[in-house]
Parts: structure tokens; sequence; C-alpha cells
């Protein structure tokens, strides 16, 4: 096995060591050899913040009043496709783009058809997008015909107050009429819901039946400590187990072997042949098979999305033009890839809950 495909770094060398003596004369193999992090996962998923900015403010995401960032800081467009460029050159085989709320990023549909090249080549296997379906009537027809198969659509309520209320601005009505416009042009829908108890705890049911009579999966999502918002993390917390042992009641769920490189397991909905995705960061890490990095529209990496451990991309994007300081700062950092985050909710506390980290996620991207 050639010495790069293992990243195998001697005790007597740090890593930064490691790269400076050896592997920086071996440009061509830095650009394309696989990237393995230290626990022998390769890294194959790039899930890319295209900008901080939404046209929501959900609760559990963001606060009400939030100070965005300089245009200067954001990476621009062909910055962001560098860096995408370079990720497929070292074997990432799916890109992921979001926010804030990808679509609300100017110009982002000639970024997609920039990187729809990667498809076309067989390099790059899947593009697709986390939205919150405000605007994607208008761009699904465009997103389809460059390439994007399939797009997740955040929607947590089909009850129209509720949902008002979870963004603080939101129509479900315009949502749900860019979702039929989205599958009459043939691009597959699954919704990410978080679970937040008594929200939309008791109305799971009706939303698997939905999405049974329109042909979409679901996906459920534990919330996740991460940025401080108006309200108690404990308060909102359920785990995904309790939700389940209500829906089966109802549902027959039987375990699927589907999978789609992200960190849900899945199961078999019986009554309607769709399927229900369980992520569940808290109750039961997916860390072992974490196969992951997250970039921000400021082109910070985050190795794990519950450390703050991260390295800066944007500096050596803005170095110079071909990319070799780029890709050395991506192969640095992934040595540094935990093995798992340590996300906790105390719900037996009397206090309530401060974030695991500092950071929105709307600033590290879903």
């Amino acid at each position: 096995m050639h010495l790069l495909e293992r990243i195998v770094f001697p005790l007597a060398l740090s890593r930064r060591e490691y790269y400076k003596n050896i592997m920086l004369d071996k440009a061509s193999d830095l650009r394309h050899a696989p990237l393995v992090d230290p626990f022998q996962r390769a890294i194959s998923y790039l899930r890319l913040s295209v900008t901080d900015r939404c046209d929501f403010r959900c609760v559990y995401c963001m606060s009400e009043d939030m100070t965005f960032l300089p245009k200067k800081e954001v990476l621009s467009l062909e910055e962001l496709d560098r860096l995408c460029t370079s990720f497929v050159g070292m074997g990432v085989k799916k890109i992921r783009l979001s926010g804030g709320e990808p679509l609300v990023r100017r110009d982002i549909m000639s970024l997609i058809e920039n990187l729809s090249r990667h498809l076309r080549s067989g390099d790059l296997e899947e593009l697709t997008l986390t939205t919150n379906g405000s605007q994607l009537g208008r761009f699904a027809q465009q997103l389809f015909d460059a390439g994007v198969r399939r797009v997740n659509v955040s929607l947590d309520t089909m009850d129209a107050e509720k949902f008002k209320s979870i963004t603080r601005r939101g129509d479900l009505a315009k949502v749900l009429a860019s979702i039929e416009t989205a599958l009459s042009v043939g691009l597959k829908i699954k919704l990410n819901a978080v679970a937040l108890k008594g929200v939309n705890d008791t109305e799971i049911d009706e939303m698997l039946k939905w999405c049974g009579d329109n042909g979409v999966d679901l996906t459920l999502i534990e919330t996740m400590p991460l940025g401080e918002i108006s309200q108690d993390r404990n308060e909102q917390y359920i785990p995904l187990a309790e939700i389940k042992t209500q829906l089966d009641k109802n549902w027959t769920l039987t375990p699927s072997k589907h999978r789609t490189g992200g960190p849900a397991r899945y199961f078999d909905i019986g009554e309607t042949g769709q399927k229900l995705g369980l992520i569940t960061p808290l109750s039961h890490n997916f860390c072992e098979s974490c196969n992951r990095v997250r970039v921000t529209c400021t082109g910070q990496m985050y190795m794990c999305l519950g450390q703050d451990d991260m390295a800066d991309l944007r500096t050596p994007l803005r170095e110079n033009d071909d990319d070799m300081s780029l890709i050395y700062a991506i192969r640095e950092a992934i040595t540094r890839k935990p093995e798992g985050h340590d996300f906790v909710i105390d719900r037996n506390s009397n206090t309530p809950s401060t974030p695991a980290v500092k950071r929105h996620m709307s600033v590290t991207g879903g």
C-alpha cells in the first residue's frame, strides 16, 4: 500500500514535520491520494456552507437578531469552486451545499453549474443541497438540469402557525408549493425535521402520512447543542428512541440497508413504501463511521461538528493560485480529526443547558 494511502506518522516526527520533510516533494500524490484520518476512515463527503445568511430564523438554529458576516470574509464563488475541486481530487465523492440558506446566495447556480463538470467526469458521484425550501421552486428546474437529483428540505411541522413560530418568518404554503414543483421536475425530496419536545413531537405520524402520500422520505434529527439561542435545549430535547416507540404503534418500521453517505439509520415503512431516517447525535452517536468534514463559508474546516478544532483554508486559498498550500492545509487538518464528538444534553439538570460549541449551526452548515 502506498505511504500516502496509509497516512501513518512516524512517532519521531510531528504531523507538520512529516508533511514538510517527506511529502511536499510529492505534489502529484498530494493532489490525488485519498484522504484518510487517524482512525482509518476515508473522507469522501464534504458539507460546504456557501453563506451564513438565511431568510428564516429557526428557533433551534439561530438567534432572532443575527449579525451576519461582511462580504470580504466570505469565500467567493470562484474560491468555493477551487475548494470543492481540490476535495474531489483527493477522493471526495459527495458534496452537499448548505448555509444558512444556500439558495439566497447571489449567483449560486453558477457555482452549482460549474461543479456539475465533476459529475459529468465521474469524479463526483453526487452533488446535492440542504434548503429550507423557500426558494426551491424558483431553482428546481435549473438544479435538475445541473445534475442535482436529490434535495433535503428542512421542515419541522405541517402546521402553518407552528411553522411560522419555529421559523419566525416562514410561509409553509410557499415551501409546500416549492416541494411540489421540485418533485414535478424529477428531484427526489427528503424532509429533515428536528424533533422538538412539546412542539412537533405529537405530529410525526401526520408528517409520515404526508410523506407517504407525496412520495417523500422523512428523516428525524435530535436537537444539537450548537450556539446560544433564546430557549433552553433541555426543554427542547427528546430522544428519538421515544419517538420511534410511539411510531411503532401505528407503522411497520423495518431496519433498512439503505445508505446515503450521511449519519442517518433508515427504516422501511411498510404502509407507504417510503423511508424513515433517524439521526441521533446525542442518544446514539454515529462517529465510528464518520466520513465527513464541514467547511464554513469563510473557509474554516471543522473535522467534527461537535468540536471547536478547525483549520483555516481561506488563507491558503488566497495566498496563491496553484492550490498546493490549500491541499497541504487540508491534509494536515485531517490528521487532527477526532474519534468522536462530545454532545451532551442533561435532561436532569435544573439549569439551562450551554452549547457544546459556541458557533450556530447556520455558521457551520447543515
